[in-house]
């Protein structure tokens, strides 16, 4: 497995489709339609904020992203949103997609996504891609990083566990549990 920063353009369309699948049941509801939303996220996707995992014949195994003040592996911008929903779907999407944003911080460097495809997991990739995650942070003199994982998810919460990391805050989303599709998202903390 050859994990390396930075997305190729070879990749785009593939991270998009993985990241779809992984996070398409929170935000389905919000993103619809799915060729719509895999437009978006293939257009707004930021290269240097994700670190990717190939196979040795380098087929795209799996992809971690991190947020920075200078962007996130999918950011947008209402524009972004406008040119792939319309202005009027723009404007209802980019205020419930507010909702789910999550903001950097000086202490804390910000995992922003972990995603797998289905035929590489439980062979190591996830792990692999943490480490690499916790080695950006420690390059970057951070000495904590940061990540949040949904109530919907365990088995990504147990790899989180397994590989250090201790929870620390939930919070519950109430009523609009019924819109993302979970409950909760508890913040976990890994000490670099």
């Amino acid at each position: 497995m050859i994990v390396s920063g930075g997305i190729a353009t070879r990749d785009r369309a593939t991270v998009a489709a993985l990241y779809w699948g992984a996070f398409g049941a929170k935000l389905g509801r919000v993103m619809w339609p799915e060729a719509k939303a895999l437009v978006f996220i293939e257009a707004v996707l930021d290269g240097s904020h994700g670190i990717c995992a190939h196979d040795d014949a380098g087929t795209l195994l799996g992809v971690a992203g991190f947020k920075t003040y200078e962007g996130a592996l999918v950011g947008g911008t209402f524009r972004d949103l406008s040119h792939a929903y319309g202005i009027r779907g723009a404007v209802w999407r980019a205020a419930i997609l507010q909702l789910l944003e999550r903001d950097t911080e000086n202490e804390r460097f910000l995992m922003d996504g972990i995603f797998v495809a289905p035929d590489a997991r439980g062979r190591g990739v996830g792990t692999a891609l943490l480490g690499a995650i916790i080695d950006q942070a420690r390059t970057r003199g951070f000495k904590e990083v940061r990540l949040d994982v949904i109530d919907t998810n365990p088995r990504a919460r147990a790899l989180y566990e397994r590989r250090g990391f201790v929870a620390c805050e939930t919070q519950d989303l109430g009523p609009l549990k019924w819109l993302f599709g979970f409950s909760s998202a508890t913040t976990m903390i890994y000490q670099v």
